[in-house]
């Protein structure tokens, strides 16, 4: 259980990753001069290859968070708490899908600073997770 515990530690580090630099292109994305094809296109490439890449990353968080609550139970409200963090977090990815292809139709409207704040919620959801684990506070 504790190769299962390790691996899952990792994926969500790795998922969070993704999760904190997609939207930082995001914010370049909404920056980018309507002149600026090349400047775009690239931009486009790299997150969409970025969400690609982290989509089967979270996947296998979830899925090793899921063979650890088999194993350990679920058990104590700081676990609720955390796995409705968790549950933010997937709708947080799946929305980052959906503003990814708002950007390739052409059709994202939202501005650089709405997604300089919205690039704070899965630091704030981080913070919230590590300090459920380890404290454990109710």
């Amino acid at each position: 259980m504790l190769v299962v515990k390790a691996l899952h530690i990792s994926l969500v580090v790795a998922w969070f990753a993704g999760l904190f630099y997609l939207p930082r292109i995001f914010v370049n994305l909404a920056m980018v001069p309507a002149d600026s094809a090349a400047e775009r296109a690239r931009l486009l490439l790299m997150a969409g290859k970025l969400y690609r890449f982290m989509t089967p990353l979270g996947i296998l968080a979830v899925g090793l968070g899921f063979w650890l609550w088999f194993g350990f139970g679920f058990t104590g409200g700081w676990l609720h708490a955390k796995t409705t963090l968790v549950l933010v977090l997937i709708a947080y990815h799946l929305y980052c899908g959906q503003l990814l292809r708002a950007f390739v139709a052409g059709t994202c409207t939202k501005s650089h600073v709405w997604f300089r704040w919205f690039n704070e919620l899965p630091v704030l959801v981080l913070f919230a997770v590590v300090f459920l684990v380890v404290l454990k506070p109710f």
